[in-house]
């Protein structure tokens, strides 16, 4: 609801009440941004931490302190029950989202759901099937896949869309993570299917598939993998994990039931190659992200670790002088920079989180359809799905079982309507 400011008789914007289950790593990263999208972008609406709710009473308590909100649920059904929660944000681990989004866009509310979307392709098409009921009663459901968020990336895929590669012939991706190297790391959620899907397939190639697509413009067909599982026992949990760490409970080994890696190919839909690697066994790489993208009329190449900087080659300069150049996306024409600081000083990883608010802020308040959309994370969960069977099948290629109709969504920077 609009309110008046008493003292300049200005209007203020309706407020935004949003909920979160779930607040681990994730849920403190959402925080940020909810927290601060307000405060750095003028938006259509206010963004206000109502409630968060997690099982353990005192940890919740906790968390909403630390992160600023203004109650605490033991219950995500009494969270979205709540009349001051109109958005429910789900950072919860993958073995509940599908429950928890359906129910909270049946009782009316926005959603935003962690990325993979599901646990399975069954899961995500009742998702997406909700979220485009709701989408006809004025609701947007959207997915976290933030790292669209980095003003670089999305600046990338500004410059594919205008065709400055031209044609595109390659797409590489490889994420690179090495928290699991040591065989004696306790086995927490994200290393058994029943909570988590995957493993390093659905944690980071799940981002991985959504960037190729999403820079691309297009979406894969086909893929052809391979996926191991390096440590096969762990010693079991003592407590509960926090993030990506946690300690192991001494002498009882459980069975790792996900992969540690996954390594796989791909084809476009224009005959494009891609090529993909999801780690987390991969010594001294901390959270590598690293993408290129050769076209006929140039190349870009991107890393997370220097995540202000982007490098393009333009292949129709004269070879004399052609070469990859470092891009600093810092400038206040650059996507989402309007609202940070003069060019050169950087933004870091959880920038992309603001973002992310504040385009599912826009989308609300304006009535569009956010990206990615539900339906984009069912495409991403075909081709997780597709990776697991090729891989069961000693990487024979498996066609990708996508709808011809299916759009790709492209958008990341939303535009702030003017007035």
């Amino acid at each position: 609801m609009e309110q008046r400011d008493s003292e300049a008789g200005e209007a203020t914007p309706p407020t935004l009440g949003i909920g979160m289950v779930g607040y681990a790593f994730m849920g403190a990263a959402h925080s940020q941004g909810w927290r601060t999208a307000g405060r750095v972008f003028d938006l259509p609406m206010r963004p206000v931490l109502a409630a968060v709710a997690g099982r353990d009473a005192a940890a919740v308590r906790a968390a909403a302190a630390q992160h600023g909100w203004a109650a605490a649920e033991t219950d995500w059904r009494a969270l979205v029950a709540r009349d001051d929660v109109q958005l429910v944000d789900v950072c919860t681990p993958g073995d509940s989202h599908a429950e928890i989004a359906v129910a909270a866009l049946e009782a009316g509310k926005h959603v935003l759901c962690e990325k993979p979307l599901a646990n399975s392709v069954a899961e995500a098409e009742a998702m997406a099937a909700v979220a485009q009921a709701a989408a006809a009663r004025g609701q947007v459901a959207m997915v976290g896949f933030n790292y669209r968020r980095v003003p670089a990336i999305a600046y990338a895929r500004r410059l594919v869309a205008e065709g400055r590669l031209g044609a595109l012939r390659h797409v590489r991706v490889t994420y690179l993570q090495d928290w699991l190297v040591d065989p004696g790391f306790p086995l927490t959620w994200r290393l058994e299917r029943e909570h988590a899907g995957s493993g390093a397939l659905g944690d980071l190639g799940a981002h991985a598939v959504d960037l190729a697509q999403y820079l691309a413009g297009e979406l894969l067909v086909g893929v052809s993998a391979l996926t191991e599982t390096f440590v096969r026992e762990r010693p079991l949990l003592a407590g509960v994990s926090a993030g990506l760490s946690g300690a192991a409970a001494g002498g009882a080994y459980g069975t790792v039931t996900v992969d540690d890696a996954a390594l796989f190919t791909g084809r476009l839909a224009s005959g494009a190659l891609a090529s993909f690697e999801a780690t987390r066994m991969a010594a001294g790489r901390k959270n590598a992200l690293r993408l290129e993208i050769n076209g006929e009329k140039g190349s870009l190449a991107f890393d997370l670790e220097r995540l202000n900087e982007l490098s393009f080659h333009d292949h129709t300069e004269p070879a004399a002088s052609a070469g990859f150049r470092r891009i600093l996306v810092t400038e206040p024409d650059h996507p989402y920079l309007e609202g940070w600081w003069p060019p050169g000083h950087a933004l870091g990883y959880e920038h992309t989180f603001v973002h992310q608010a504040r385009d599912l802020v826009l989308a609300i308040a304006s009535g569009t359809a956010p990206a990615p959309s539900f339906a984009d994370g069912l495409q991403v969960q075909r081709v997780l799905a597709a990776v697991e069977e090729s891989a069961a099948k000693n990487a024979v290629y498996t066609p990708i079982d996508t709808p011809i109709d299916t759009p790709v969504h492209t958008t990341a920077h939303t535009p702030v309507p003017q007035e």
